[in-house]
C-alpha cells in the first residue's frame, strides 16, 4: 500500500496544515472521560508544530445532523488537549468562514487551533463540494489522522483530500502500516480470529478472510450457527439458524481456497450467564439439554488453537472466543490471548487486533501493549478487514 506520509512534505514552515483528527471522545457532564483520542493525534500534531507549520485541526463529535447543537460542541475538548499538549491550544466557533480564517490567520508558526465540529454543517456528512472547498480555503496542505472515519466519505475525511495536498498522519500512518503487515503483505501462514455473536454482521468479512488466510478460527456464538449448520447439537445456545446455509456455503468456500477452518471441538456449558455460574466441558457430538448453553470454548479446542498459533507468522483477530465479559467465560479468550502476547513479544508473530469487542478482550487479559498493533477504529477496521476500500484511504493514494 502507497501512500503519502509528512515525510514526503517539504517546506512546512509558516503553512497551514489542515488536520483531521478524531476526537469522538466520551464525555460527561462537558468534561472529557476517556482522552486515549486526543494522545493519539499528538505525534502529527507535534511533528507539524515542530517543522513550523500552523496546525487547524478538524474533528466531529457526536450527531447533530448539520445542525448547530451547543451541546456537541468541540470547545470542552480544548483544555485536555491542552495539559496533554503542554502548549496553548485555541479554539474557532466555527470550522470555515471569516472567523474561521482570521482565527488561523493569527496562529504563530507551531501554534495549534481546534476548530468547531465540523458536523454542524449538513455538507460535512453529504461529502458536499461547496463545503469541501471552503474547508480547503483555510489551509496550505491537509494531513488525515483519522483512521477511524476513513471508512466515510464526508468533506472534511475525503472531499478536502482532492483539493489541497495530501498526506496520511502519523496515527494513520501506523495503523496502515499494521494494517497491510496483517493482510495487505502478510508474513506467511496467516491465521486469523473472529469471533462475537452473529454471522450475518459479519458475511463480507468470513468471505473476504476465507480467500487470503491460511487458517480461521472461529468463536463465539458465530461459532455455535457453523456447528449447528453441520449438524451438531447446541441446546439452547445463542445461534442464527436460518443462516445454516450461508454457514454451509463459507466452509465449502473456504476449502476451495485452501483455508483451514477451526471450530471448537469442545465446549463449555452453563445453563445460565452469570459470573461464577456452574459449567461443565462437553464434547461436539454430545446431547444438550434446551437449557444448555455453549458460552466459550473448551480446553482441547485452546490447545489446538495455541498449536496453530504457534505454526503461524502473522494473526488477525476480531471477536472474543466466548462470552469473555462473564467469568468463567473467559477463560479461553484470556489462555489464547496469552498466548498471543508471548508470541508477540519474542518477535515470532505479527499479532494485530482491533473491533470494541477485540479491544475490550484483550485489555481484559492484561496484553494490549503486547500486541504488534491493537486497532480502536471500529467500523473501518472491520470495513477493512472486509476488502472494502475506505475513501479516507483511497485519496490518500500516492
Amino acid at each position: 500500500m502507497t501512500f503519502r506520509t509528512l515525510d514526503d512534505s517539504t517546506n512546512l514552515g509558516g503553512k497551514i496544515a489542515l488536520v483531521r483528527v478524531d476526537f469522538n471522545v466520551p464525555m460527561e457532564d462537558g468534561r472529557v472521560t476517556d482522552d486515549t483520542r486526543l494522545r493519539v493525534a499528538l505525534p502529527t500534531i507535534q511533528k507539524l508544530r515542530d517543522a513550523g507549520a500552523r496546525v487547524a485541526l478538524l474533528a466531529h463529535f457526536d450527531r447533530p445532523k448539520g445542525k448547530v447543537v451547543p451541546s456537541m460542541s468541540l470547545a470542552p475538548v480544548v483544555d485536555d488537549l491542552e495539559r496533554l499538549l503542554g502548549a496553548p491550544v485555541r479554539f474557532a466557533s466555527d470550522c470555515v468562514g471569516d472567523e474561521a480564517r482570521a482565527a488561523i490567520a493569527d496562529l504563530d508558526a507551531g501554534g495549534v487551533i481546534l476548530l468547531e465540529n465540523v458536523r454542524f454543517h449538513a455538507g460535512e456528512e453529504a461529502n458536499d463540494p461547496a463545503f469541501a472547498k471552503q474547508l480547503a480555503d483555510l489551509g496550505d496542505l491537509y494531513v488525515n489522522d483519522a483512521f477511524s472515519a476513513a471508512h466515510r466519505a464526508h468533506a472534511s475525511t475525503e472531499g478536502v483530500a482532492h483539493l489541497l495536498p495530501a498526506y496520511a498522519g502519523e496515527s494513520m500512518r501506523r495503523e496502515l502500516d499494521a494494517l497491510d503487515a496483517a493482510l495487505g503483505n502478510p508474513k506467511k501462514p496467516v491465521i486469523g480470529i473472529v469471533g462475537g455473536a452473529k454471522v450475518s454482521t459479519k458475511l463480507d468479512l468470513l468471505k473476504n478472510l476465507v480467500g487470503k488466510l491460511d487458517r480461521l478460527a472461529i468463536g463465539g456464538g458465530m461459532a455455535n450457527t457453523f456447528l449447528f449448520a453441520q449438524g451438531i447439537d447446541i441446546g439452547g445456545s445463542l445461534a442464527e439458524r436460518d443462516m445454516a446455509d450461508t454457514a454451509r456455503e463459507i466452509l465449502t468456500e473456504a476449502e476451495a481456497r485452501g483455508c483451514q477452518i477451526l471450530l471448537p471441538g469442545d465446549f463449555v456449558v452453563a445453563t445460565e450467564v452469570k459470573p461464577g455460574a456452574a459449567s461443565r466441558v462437553v464434547m461436539a457430538g454430545d446431547s444438550l439439554s434446551a437449557d444448555d448453553k455453549i458460552l466459550d470454548a473448551g480446553p482441547a479446542s485452546v490447545a489446538r488453537l495455541v498449536e496453530a498459533l504457534t505454526a503461524s507468522k502473522t494473526l488477525i483477530w476480531n471477536g472474543p472466543l466466548g462470552v469473555f465479559e462473564v467469568p468463567p467465560f473467559d477463560t479461553a479468550t484470556v489462555a489464547v490471548a496469552h498466548h498471543v502476547a508471548a508470541r508477540a513479544r519474542s518477535g515470532h508473530l505479527v499479532a494485530v487486533g482491533g473491533g470494541g469487542d477485540t479491544v475490550a478482550a484483550l485489555h481484559h487479559a492484561g496484553v494490549a501493549d503486547d500486541m504488534t498493533f491493537v486497532s480502536t477504529a471500529g467500523g473501518a477496521f472491520l470495513e477493512w478487514m472486509e476488502g472494502k476500500p475506505l475513501p479516507g484511504v483511497e485519496a490518500l493514494r500516492a
